[in-house]
C-alpha cells in the first residue's frame, strides 16, 4: 500500500486477536447501577471496545489477567479510537466498555445528538509519541546520527501512519509535523507527510517489522512492549490521552464495572506502567452521578 495521507483510508480492520461483535439491534437505554441479582448470574462475557495501539497490552496481558482474576471473560475489539466511534454510533458494534486514545473521541459519543454513548469518561494515562524505524532498513543510520525530520524526508524512504479521519494517532501525526515545518523551517516536512503511507493502526507494527516500512509513527507504549528503535519528535511534542468509560447499554455492566476497577486498580496499574504508559490519576469528564456507584472513588465521581 502506497498512497499519501490525503488520498488513502484505513482498512477499518481489527486486532487478529479480537473477536468481533456485530450488533444487529438498537442499543438499550441506560441501564441502572449493578444490582445484586445481576452479579450473581456468574461470569459474563465483557466487551472492550479498545484504541488499536493497545492490542499487545490489552490481548496478551490485561485481558488474560483481567480473565483469571475476575473470572468474567475478556473480549476485546482494537481499532482506532474515531473508527470506533462511527462504529458505536452506527450500531454496528455494541460493547460494555470504551477505551480511546483521545477524549475527543469520547465528546462524539456525548449528548443526546450522538446517541448519549458516554455520559463520562475518566483520563488515566498518556503516551508519547515518537518515530520508529526498522534497524535493517537502508535509512537506519539517518535516524542514528541525524536529526528525524531530515531522515523521513529522504528520497524512496517509506513512513507509515495512521489514518487521521479514523484515528488520534493520525492527527497527531498531522499537528506535529505541520507545528515542525513551521518552527524548524522545513517545508519539506509538508511534503514527505502527504507521501506517507497510511494504515490500520493495529498492523503499523507488524509492517515496520517485516521490512515494509522503514519507518512509523507509534505511541512509546508500543515501541516499549515490540522493543522498537525510535527517536523523539525534538522540538515538538505530542501525545495519547487515554480515557476509559462504561458505555449506555452496555450489555454486561456488572462485568463492564469489574474491567474498569481492574483497569484501574493496583494490577492494571502496574501492567499499564510495564508496557510504557505514563499512568495518570484518574480524571473524571462529563456527570459525576452517571458513573456507577462501585468506579466513583476511582474516577473521583
Amino acid at each position: 500500500m502506497n498512497c499519501g495521507l490525503a488520498a488513502c483510508g484505513s482498512s477499518g480492520s481489527s486486532s487478529g486477536n479480537a473477536t468481533s461483535a456485530a450488533a444487529s439491534s438498537t442499543m438499550s437505554a441506560a441501564p441502572s447501577s449493578t444490582t445484586s441479582a445481576a452479579a450473581a448470574s456468574g461470569p459474563g462475557k465483557v466487551s472492550v471496545l479498545y484504541a488499536g495501539s493497545l492490542t499487545n497490552l490489552m490481548e496478551h496481558a490485561l485481558g488474560p489477567a483481567f480473565t483469571k482474576a475476575q473470572g468474567d471473560r475478556f473480549q476485546g475489539i482494537g481499532a482506532g479510537s474515531d473508527e470506533l466511534v462511527s462504529q458505536i454510533k452506527g450500531k454496528v458494534r455494541q460493547g460494555d466498555v470504551f477505551i480511546s486514545a483521545s477524549p475527543k473521541a469520547d465528546k462524539k459519543l456525548q449528548g443526546a445528538a450522538n446517541g448519549d454513548y458516554v455520559s463520562w469518561y475518566a483520563t488515566f494515562a498518556k503516551a508519547p509519541l515518537l518515530i520508529a524505524y526498522n534497524p535493517r532498513s537502508r535509512f537506519a543510520s539517518k535516524f542514528r546520527s541525524g536529526p528525524w525530520y531530515k531522515a523521513i524526508t529522504q528520497a524512496g524512504i517509506r513512513v507509515g501512519t495512521t489514518d487521521p479521519k479514523l484515528d488520534p494517532k493520525g492527527k497527531l501525526v498531522v499537528e506535529a509535523l505541520t507545528k515542525a515545518a513551521s518552527t524548524l523551517k522545513q517545508p519539506a516536512l509538508t511534503g514527505a507527510l502527504r507521501k506517507f503511507a497510511v494504515f490500520p493502526e493495529e498492523t503499523l507494527i507488524g509492517r515496520l517489522q517485516s521490512g515494509q516500512l522503514d519507518a512509523g509513527y507509534f505511541y512509546a507504549s508500543e515501541a516499549t512492549q515490540e522493543h522498537l528503535q525510535t527517536v523523539a519528535l525534538t522540538p515538538v511534542s505530542a501525545s495519547a490521552s487515554y480515557t476509559v468509560s462504561v458505555l449506555r447499554g452496555a450489555p454486561d455492566e456488572p462485568g463492564s464495572v469489574a474491567f474498569v476497577k481492574y483497569l484501574l486498580g493496583p494490577a492494571g496499574k502496574a501492567m499499564l506502567t510495564k508496557s510504557g504508559l505514563t499512568v495518570l490519576p484518574p480524571k473524571l469528564t462529563g456527570s459525576p452521578a452517571a458513573v456507577p456507584v462501585e468506579l466513583r472513588s476511582l474516577v473521583g465521581g
